[in-house]
């Protein structure tokens, strides 16, 4: 059963296999194998990586090495790493056993010929943190601290060291994008890549605090004075090469070895079987005794996977009339049924019924094929016959159920006219309950809370290009594997509901909010939004008729023709032909022509404006224009999204195939896209949209007077921040001290530093210091709030929403000091943000509820962070329109009032 859509929200740990190698060496003892041979490195290796797993849980992995012989860099300059000695033969002894190791740990291993594995690593990060991943790379290497954005995250094992972009600044003195800089200053002696000499970090630090770049500092160069500044005039030649060795090259091709994040780098469980045989040869006792142990426990790895399990079961494969009227008995009478589809597609809309499961009680479960198919397809009921007679049971709200994400069964089935009912329990959300920071799937889940190994999809269908469809899986298999889904699911329940139930907070929130969200979620899902594709493609030949436009004026400016799609040619006529100056270079030296040059050459000239604006609708054509309207489905005539409910730790949903809470709104052209979004005729879209939802939360957690008295008096609470930091009345407040004080109150609930408040202002660290004391010298609340919340994360290694969510904090106690403040950060934060998802959810339940119990035919069809948007008959406009603030601002009672504002529209952008 599917159950995420996309990589959005998962995780890549990537290890610098090739860092760890001579750290783990130069740290052990000189350990010996049986047969004499050193074997330190490698016990290193071992207890770092399993370490790694035991406290990282991503789904996705890799350990990168680097390849033997030369790389690009030894082409650019003949010395580089000339200095370096060759390796220990000690260690070189190590290095075969140690890749071996790592694969039959579960890691993916890989070393690409020519190409360092900082830049295998640096080019892995870009392109998982460009599909929504959370990067986490695992190295020593002060080098990568480049690589550091707010979805990229560095961490060190040997000393508990994490390094977010706020970690980086404290380490280094300098932001991630400065790291290059700073570094081409300093030089790297492991390396052989000079710097300035006699430039250590201080001196680095003092001339990027003072001219921002290393472009700047080489543009005053002639201004420094004494034997530094002489020194770096010295450099001034070879501090672009000195730049282009630091700098990690993101785009490298990693084809030869990696075809994709998902198909080659899952994490995968230990092969016990080869790591006995290693521990055995290498005399790691310990962790051999370990092996021997889960083998007694669970079955060796080596044996089929459904006896791998070691679960005592009866799996019944339902193929008369006589067996399935016994197990339709059996699910009548149980008190509880654990129930789940197996089908035709991952999107529900379009997915046809292959087969059903069912289990009353552990180690018991039917499986009912009803559509295999092929040259040996099995003796099946007829799935119209199966339905009609489980139809009365399936919408018996009196016949309890449990499943794994039983959203998507609920959509299947509706397919064919049923509506589940009677949803009593859901593993997934029970999980995403419990432990919102881990994976969900019920492979993980039963790894994790019953110690079983299931069967995966992929044994059962295969996987690639060679994966065949679940109705063309041979029936043994595809019982045992559908089977098996069911009695896992019920064991789970069993497992896991105990520990929600436990805990008055928990269960509140998984009773009250998730499971019903869950069942409004299915009903919007299927309302999906009506999409004017006309609209859409009338947008689309403007944006394709701009396009051509400034393509012409782009070629005058140019002098000729060129394709603006290609890096290489701009940067020709760039650099050459109008002789524009060189922001930065890419790692292969070449002057770029990214976004970020793009923009800065914006200021100055027109071409690069020009190219900016095209590159953008481009992206919007192809995304949205052009794209929206194939993804109408066909049967309905409207787009129908997926709402992710157990992938944000926060509880914030998240929106796939389609994403619709991420359409554009920041240009004309990007709101023109929610004019596409209509009403049908005889209705208007209605958007409820909560004001200023996550200051509101702030000032009921932190009970600040001020804060609580702004909103409460319905004040503008900008103003009233401004008035209160600069020391005037609100009348006196000028645009510029309101939209410093927007900044502030924003910008402290997700836990910005001064230098961040600086960056964003344009101001100085001491300016921003400055309004940071007086901000908190006038709301102490705030200050105290934030004081208390770090010490009781650190206390209970976690933190909770108004309504009793809890949010772990795994690394609140960090031994390092960037660790453990990236962790009180999210402390900070996660209270407000997890609390506005939990309104924005009971807010939904309400409205839904009020829809069903007044009989309005007004239906929910989007969710949008904060907002509800609703198509509604114009005859109920009014109606609604004074109901949804109500229900909205009713859901709680906070110490300062909810605000909800409601337009309406023919579209989604005219509600506005």
């Amino acid at each position: 059963m599917p159950e995420e859509l996309s990589l959005e929200g998962k995780t890549l740990l990537l290890v610098d296999g090739s860092s760890y190698l001579y750290r783990a060496y130069h740290a052990m003892p000189d350990l010996r194998g049986p047969d004499g041979g050193p074997t330190g490195a490698l016990y290193g290796m071992i207890n770092m990586l399993r370490r790694l797993r035991r406290e990282i849980n991503a789904e996705y992995s890799a350990c990168v090495f680097d390849a033997k012989g030369k790389t690009f860099r030894d082409d650019w300059y003949a010395d580089y790493k000339a200095n370096r000695p060759s390796m220990p033969d000690d260690l070189s002894r190590q290095i075969e056993p140690i890749h071996v190791t790592v694969r039959a740990l579960g890691w993916p291993l890989v070393m690409i010929e020519g190409v360092e594995a900082d830049d295998v690593i640096g080019t892995l990060a870009v392109a998982a943190e460009t599909r929504g991943m959370k990067v986490i790379v695992s190295t020593g290497d002060k080098d990568l601290a480049q690589l550091v954005t707010d979805h990229v995250t560095l961490i060190n094992t040997m000393t508990n060291e994490t390094l977010d972009r706020a970690g980086v600044l404290g380490k280094f003195g300098v932001p991630p994008e400065r790291i290059v800089d700073y570094l081409s200053l300093i030089g790297d002696t492991v390396d052989n890549v000079p710097g300035v000499e006699k430039c250590g970090p201080k001196t680095a630090l003092k001339w990027l605090t003072q001219y921002d770049t290393l472009d700047g500092i080489v543009a005053h160069a002639a201004e420094i004075k004494g034997a530094v500044g002489d020194n770096l005039r010295k450099a001034l030649d070879f501090l672009p090469m000195a730049k282009k060795l630091v700098t990690v090259d993101t785009q490298c091709d990693l084809s030869s070895q990696i075809e994709s994040i998902e198909g080659t780098l899952p994490s995968r469980p230990e092969a016990r079987d080869e790591l006995r045989d290693l521990f055995t040869r290498h005399g790691f006792k310990t962790w051999l005794r370990e092996v021997e142990i889960a083998d007694a426990v669970e079955g060796p790895t080596d044996t089929p996977p459904a006896e791998a399990t070691e679960i005592e079961h009866h799996y019944d494969t339902v193929q008369t009339w006589e067996q399935f009227d016994a197990w339709l008995a059996k699910i009548n009478a149980a008190e509880l049924t654990s129930f789940d589809t197996e089908t035709t597609a991952l999107d529900p809309m379009v997915a046809q019924l292959v087969g059903l499961s069912v289990s009353v009680q552990p180690g018991h479960a039917a499986y009912i094929p009803v559509a295999h198919r092929g040259p040996d397809a099995p003796e099946q009921l007829p799935r119209d016959e199966v339905l009609q007679k489980l139809k009365p049971w399936l919408e018996d709200a009196s016949k309890k159920k449990v499943g794994q994400h039983l959203k998507y069964d609920e959509q299947v089935l509706a397919n064919y006219g049923i509506e589940l009912k009677g949803v009593e329990h859901d593993t997934l959300l029970q999980s995403y309950v419990l432990e919102s920071h881990r994976p969900h799937d019920m492979d993980n889940l039963a790894l994790r809370h019953l110690g079983v190994k299931t069967i995966k999809y992929e044994e059962v269908a295969g996987k690639g290009a060679s994966q065949i469809g679940f109705d063309e899986v041979a029936l043994d298999k595809a019982a045992e594997y559908a089977a098996e889904d069911a009695d896992i699911t019920l064991r789970l329940h069993q497992a896991l509901y105990p520990q929600v139930a436990d805990e008055d907070g928990l269960l509140r929130v998984y009773r009250d909010i998730e499971l019903p969200t869950a069942r409004v979620l299915r009903k919007m899902e299927r309302n999906g939004v009506l999409i004017d594709r006309d609209e859409l493609q009338k947008q689309s030949s403007e944006i394709a008729t701009r396009l051509i436009q400034l393509e012409g004026e782009a070629y005058e400016l140019a002098g000729g023709e060129f394709n603006l799609g290609s890096p290489k040619q701009i940067g020709q006529i760039f650099f050459e032909k109008l002789q524009l100056p060189v922001v930065k270079k890419t790692p292969s030296g070449a002057p770029s022509t990214d976004e970020e040059v793009l923009q800065k050459l914006a200021e100055d000239y027109p071409l690069p404006k020009i190219l900016l604006e095209h590159r953008g609708l481009s992206k919007l054509k192809s995304t949205y224009t052009d794209k929206l309207p194939r993804m109408v489905n066909a049967s309905t005539g409207r787009v129908h999204t997926n709402y992710a409910q157990a992938v944000a730790v926060t509880g914030r949903l998240s929106s796939n195939e389609p994403n619709l809470q991420n359409i554009p709104v920041r240009t004309g052209e990007g709101r023109r896209i929610r004019e596409a979004f209509i009403a049908p005729p005889g209705s208007r879209i209605v958007s409820a949209d909560y004001s200023q939802i996550e200051l509101r939360i702030m000032a009921h957690i932190s009970g600040d007077a001020s804060l609580m008295r702004s909103f409460a008096e319905g004040e503008d609470v900008h103003r009233a921040t401004a008035s209160e930091i600069f020391s005037v009345t609100p009348i006196e407040v000028s645009s510029d001290q309101r939209r410093i004080a927007k900044v502030i109150n924003f910008g402290l609930i997700y836990g910005m530093s001064s230098f961040g408040l600086a960056s964003n202002l344009g101001i100085t660290r001491d300016a921003a210091k400055l309004y940071i004391d007086r901000y908190f010298a006038r709301y102490p609340g705030v200050a105290a709030y934030m004081e208390n919340t770090r010490t009781s994360a650190k206390r209970d290694g976690f933190v909770e929403t108004v309504f009793g969510r809890r949010l772990w904090l795994p690394e609140i106690n960090g031994g390092s000091g960037p660790r453990r403040q990236a962790a009180e950060r999210a402390a900070i934060n996660a209270p407000m943000q997890g609390t506005a998802a939990d309104l924005i959810k009971l807010s939904m339940i309400a409205v839904q509820d009020w829809i069903e119990a007044s009989d309005v035919n007004a239906r929910m069809i989007m969710q949008v962070h904060d907002e509800l948007v609703l198509e509604v008959p114009e005859e109920e406009l009014s109606e609604v329109r004074k109901r949804l603030p109500e229900l909205m601002c009713g859901v709680a009672s906070l110490k300062v009032p909810l605000v909800a504002e409601v337009g309406a529209g023919a579209n989604w952008e005219e509600a506005h």
